[in-house]
């Protein structure tokens, strides 16, 4: 049963998760998607009935994205892979990532195309050594940034023009313009910068209108800027300190799903914020648009 806990944020999973991530909306199952990247597992959460299907990966898991045709893409520690979200099973699809293991994937999205982006960070947490990546539909993975430390949020515009891109490291949200016909970008500027000790962006959505939302990972709350001015128009406030993804989902695309962390909190956080790790959702008066699926051929 959901748990109204504080004005309009509603508890829909007491999950207590110590990095849950990586929110998305299923758009053709009305489910949700998330991770919980310790805890090495891909939810599927049917707000419908309750039921939190939990898949084990048995390795650190980023992201998660569907799949055009049925199943999913999962970013694991030892590389990119399909799922079948009916059984579990597993398929490896590539590894850009160097070998020493210092690195792992982090958060993506799949653009309007229906190419993979996905980027990475370091275990502990080093200065420049992550990157960006791009899977596209025959399979082969491009580099696309390099000199990253926590890749994180991706959005793309209605129109296809722009991207938006998150390294948490910078505590911004940049724009790149975007070229569709070969996912290509160039001309990155910095849309929002977030003041020091005001915590740092994470993960992104846009909703219809435009507008950019971002959990604010260290600042209790999500958030909804402009993408034009980078005004601040709304600040939600989330029972966890540690806010890390956002998603547009429902039959409507007008209830906010939001994920969070516990593993990295004090035990006096964890006592003045118990529901840390939960998932939690709100109706934020706005709709988003709907998730992507990678349209790459996958022989399964």
């Amino acid at each position: 049963m959901s748990n109204r806990v504080t004005n309009g944020v509603t508890l829909e999973i007491d999950a207590r998760a110590s990095l849950g991530e990586g929110a998305l909306w299923h758009p053709a199952e009305n489910k949700l998607y998330w991770v919980n990247i310790e805890g090495q597992t891909l939810h599927i959460y049917d707000p419908g009935t309750g039921e939190n299907l939990s898949l084990p990966v048995k390795e650190r898991i980023g992201t998660v994205v569907p799949v055009a045709g049925g199943g999913a893409l999962v970013a694991l520690q030892s590389g990119i892979y399909f799922i079948n979200t009916k059984t579990g099973v597993l398929q490896f699809i590539a590894n850009p990532l160097p070998p020493n293991g210092d690195i792992r994937f982090n958060d993506g999205k799949c653009d309007p195309s229906g190419r993979f982006w996905v980027g990475s960070m370091h275990l502990q947490f080093k200065e420049g050594v992550a990157s960006l990546y791009r899977m596209n539909k025959d399979l082969s993975v491009t580099k696309v940034l390099d000199d990253v430390t926590i890749s994180n949020g991706i959005a793309w515009t209605k129109d296809k023009q722009t991207m938006y891109y998150v390294d948490s490291h910078l505590r911004t949200i940049d724009a790149f313009d975007y070229s569709d016909a070969d996912g290509n970008v160039r001309n990155r500027r910095t849309i929002v910068a977030l003041p020091e000790g005001g915590g740092a962006p994470d993960g992104i959505t846009l909703d219809a209108n435009g507008n950019l939302w971002a959990a604010i990972w260290g600042a209790n709350a999500v958030a909804c800027f402009d993408a034009k001015t980078g005004d601040r128009l709304k600040t939600i406030e989330i029972p966890a300190p540690h806010v890390s993804s956002c998603a547009f989902g429902g039959k409507n695309l007008d209830i906010l799903y939001i994920t969070t962390a516990r593993g990295a909190l004090t035990p006096e956080q964890l006592e003045a914020f118990p529901l840390s790790g939960g998932v939690f959702s709100v109706k934020p008066g706005v709709q988003g648009v709907p998730a992507e699926f990678f349209t790459g051929r996958i022989h399964r």
